[in-house]
């Protein structure tokens, strides 16, 4: 069993001598070519003939519809170099002994994930890299390729540490930065960066792991092939796909829809690609651009989203009854109605917001759910502006719960004003006083924006019965 590795130089020693050296060779002899101006066919051949089975592989792989539609049959390498180009054999073999490096052992899922996300990058790289370089294609294919090439050996050789970092990322809440250090020693990064120093990668080092630097196309399309592929695992409509989107229409110098359909069918081509490759099962974990299959994922991911928990919402309600006589702390009262409502009802981001500054602010008090935390310090209201009432004061004046965005609230919909939309986005939301006996303590608000759902109606009567009973509790507190 191999030791317990710790630090990067740990890392570096056991992937190179134990666990790797054998793809690190052949990395770095095709590398190393492909910086000699006067490599020959015959040298390129010479690196691929030391092992025939990555030999008869780059041979299928030439011979395949992808890289040889003429179908005029390939048996030599030397031939394929002929026909399909040098720079095509070195990627084939580069990509092959990756594959064959990582895939051969009982692969992890993350793994598998990882190297299908890598595949994709390359394509979408390679692709953009069109548009903007004369050449450099297949070196942008392959930088964007290893992009995380020391996540990935990681997870193809870690054993048991893969498994406790596992662990460590499964706590609820965990930075996934300070979990990779305190199992690593070192960060995925500096591992990656060190691997390539070492496989003598010097420039694809640099092409891979440059910063959005616009002023190097190559490195740019590279950026851009790799955000585009983590991207696409939320959705091709989310706001991230969005975002990269622009950047790759204004360095393209295509239109939004000639983009959106580029990138599509670059996604279709990673399939064949990774198929082309021998990995086939990684085909799966490519996102999928046909719109039934599209729409399928995206109801998935909501599926696997937060769900009301009748069990837990049950529990905060029977809770929060105890609180009134009991007369617990606020502290306790305000933690168990912001978790009765995201956990139990199923809501996606709840946030209290109290009268402050001697009444005349609503501050956001007390926020749960993903991204809201900047709430806290960005979302202030005036209490009372005549010349433009916000929604916030109208529930909080007229002491009634609403829903927003149904028929019923129409009426209401310009007190939804410019910065409210500015701060909390724009779409269906719950709102309700919190009033604790005849004193105004602040507003409740509460949507599910994330995934996009609809608020429904039984979530609206746990919505209110929560808010009233927090205000009963506040109001025992109070008389004290």
């Amino acid at each position: 069993m191999p030791e317990r590795s710790h630090g990067l130089q740990s890392w570096i020693d056991r992937l190179n001598q134990a666990e790797l050296p054998a793809l690190a060779a052949v990395v770095q002899d095709l590398q190393r070519l492909a910086q000699q101006d006067s490599a020959s066919v015959q040298q390129l051949a010479d690196v691929l003939l030391r092992d025939a089975s990555l030999t008869s592989k780059v041979l299928r792989v030439g011979n395949s519809v992808y890289y040889n539609p003429s179908q005029e049959a390939i048996k030599t390498i030397s031939r394929a170099i002929v026909l399909i180009g040098f720079e095509n054999v070195r990627l084939i073999g580069l990509s092959v002994s990756l594959i064959d490096g990582l895939l051969t052992r009982t692969p992890r899922e993350q793994l598998q994930m990882l190297l299908a996300r890598s595949f994709h990058a390359a394509v979408q790289a390679r692709n953009i890299a069109g548009y903007a370089l004369s050449g450099h294609a297949e070196e942008v294919f392959i930088a964007a390729l290893l992009h995380h090439l020391g996540e990935l050996a990681f997870w193809g050789c870690a054993g048991e540490q893969a498994d406790e970092l596992v662990a460590v990322l499964e706590r609820p809440g965990v930075d996934v930065d300070e979990a990779v250090r305190e199992v690593l020693g070192t960060s995925f990064r500096q591992l990656t960066q060190a691997l390539l120093k070492s496989w003598n990668l010097g420039e694809t080092a640099s092409l891979a792991q440059a910063g959005s630097n616009q002023h190097d196309p190559a490195a740019y399309a590279v950026q851009l092939g790799v955000r585009i592929s983590e991207a696409a695992l939320d959705g091709w409509d989310c706001a991230e796909m969005e975002e990269v989107l622009a950047k790759v229409a204004n360095f393209t110098a295509l239109t939004q829809e000639e983009t959106l359909q580029q990138v599509l069918a670059s996604a279709e081509e990673a399939v064949k690609v990774a198929s082309t490759f021998g990995a086939s099962k990684l085909c799966r974990l490519i996102p999928n651009t046909d719109p039934e299959q599209i729409r399928l994922q995206q109801e998935e991911r909501r599926a696997r989203l937060l769900q009301p928990d009748l069990l837990l919402m049950q529990q905060a309600l029977q809770d929060l009854g105890l609180m009134v006589s009991a007369r617990a702390d606020v502290g306790l009262v305000l933690d168990t109605l912001l978790k009765g409502l995201h956990r139990g009802v199923g809501l996606e981001r709840v946030m209290l917001t109290v009268l402050a500054d001697g009444q005349s602010r609503f501050r956001a008090k007390r926020v749960v759910g993903e991204d809201t935390q900047h709430w806290l310090d960005d979302f202030v209201l005036p209490a009372e502006q005549t010349e433009q009432p916000h929604i916030f004061s109208y529930v909080l004046r007229h002491r009634e719960a609403i829903w927003m965005g149904v028929p019923a609230s129409y009426n209401l919909a310009e007190l939804v004003t410019q910065p409210i939309r500015r701060s909390l986005g724009s779409g269906m939301f719950f709102i309700a006083p919190i009033v604790a006996g005849t004193r105004e303590i602040g507003v409740l608000y509460a949507d599910s924006r994330l995934s996009g759902r609809a608020l429904r109606h039984e979530q609206f009567v746990a919505f209110q019965r929560f808010t009233q009973l927090t205000g009963r509790c506040l109001e025992a507190i109070s008389k004290r």
